[in-house]
């Protein structure tokens, strides 16, 4: 017996007033005994359900209960639908889930929610490449998170031979199409990625989470020791302020803005390297002007005599007839 389908059953209760076994089972496709036997699990339970016997008769909720069982506020079931809406044309229960929600919700809510559901497309493919399949380690890691059961996972670090552990499974992030796992490890909460994942066994294991674990606040904390880890350098440059929201939205938190001259706007870029902040800027060319540290300058200069030795400027054309 699924717990979603008793929830399931109660707001379709709410929303007709009255239903019947056979209707719940050709909704939740169940046979007629199933269904029976959900509605009498919850009036065991104390669900205040009844039963009205004879023609017309049916499962009730005790006094009408007209009230919105799902608690959902208007403006809530839009922002439900907004965000379940695009996964329903991958996956075909949330499709099957939206629609039954939706004849559970109050009248007044059914357009909104419907027009919501309907308002975003996501397109994870960029403009000439194929759609972005999720990892197919992915269903089964949240299986395993679900259900609370330890997986053993064999995992390749860079430049190391595959290894074997067995950890915890505490929650899934998807970080711009690539996919991580978090988990709990004899060495505490570790972060691993899903195309380094060689092979998962669910071991059936009762896995353990800290109570006061929190996947966003997790994740937060893997972002920030990431970005510290990618800001060992840091360099200061002025450039013109036209281009200033370009520069900005190229580099985004690595890019903090210091000072607001008259013309120009003095930043500071962080990389892990020198080099690699020269060759974040070295295609401004004059429009940058870096004024610390000197490796970073150093390393432009260069660039620049690498590119003028491999492309050297043509000969001017002399005058004609020559």
């Amino acid at each position: 017996m699924r717990a979603d389908r008793l929830v399931a059953t109660l707001l379709l209760m709410q929303a007709r007033g009255r239903v019947t076994a056979s209707e719940l089972a050709k909704e939740f496709e169940v046979s007629t005994a199933t269904a029976r036997r959900d509605l009498e699990a919850l009036s065991t339970a104390g669900v205040p359900v009844y039963a009205q016997p004879g023609r017309g008769g049916g499962w009730s909720l005790i006094g009408g209960a007209r009230t919105d069982l799902s608690g959902l506020t208007s403006a809530e079931a839009q922002a439900l639908f907004l965000i379940a809406g695009p996964a329903a044309s991958v996956a075909p229960q949330v499709k099957s889930a939206l629609r039954k929600l939706v004849r559970a919700l109050p009248q007044t809510f059914r357009a909104e929610a419907e027009a919501a559901a309907e308002a975003v497309v996501i397109d994870t493919a960029a403009w000439g490449d194929d759609t972005k399949d999720r990892p197919v380690l992915v269903e089964l890691l949240q299986k395993a998170v679900v259900e609370q059961v330890q997986v053993r996972l064999t995992y390749q670090k860079r430049g190391e031979p595959p290894k074997g552990r067995t950890v915890d499974p505490w929650g899934l992030v998807d970080k711009d199409g690539i996919w991580y796992f978090i988990a709990g490890t004899a060495d505490g909460q570790r972060t691993f990625r899903l195309d380094r994942i060689q092979g998962v066994n669910l071991t059936g294991t009762p896995s353990a989470r800290p109570p006061d674990f929190v996947l966003a606040k997790a994740w937060d904390s893997v972002v920030t020791e990431v970005e510290q880890l990618r800001s060992g350098t840091k360099a200061i440059m002025r450039l013109q302020n036209r281009f200033l929201k370009v520069f900005q939205h190229m580099h985004g938190r690595h890019c903090t803005v210091l000072e607001d001259l008259e013309n120009e706007t003095r930043v500071e870029l962080t990389a892990p390297t020198p080099l690699d902040i020269a060759r974040n800027v070295a295609g401004w060319g004059a429009l940058i002007t870096v004024e610390s540290p000197r490796e970073v300058q150093d390393h432009l200069a260069r660039i620049g005599a690498e590119l003028v030795s491999r492309y050297p400027p043509s000969s001017p054309a002399g005058p004609a007839g020559t």
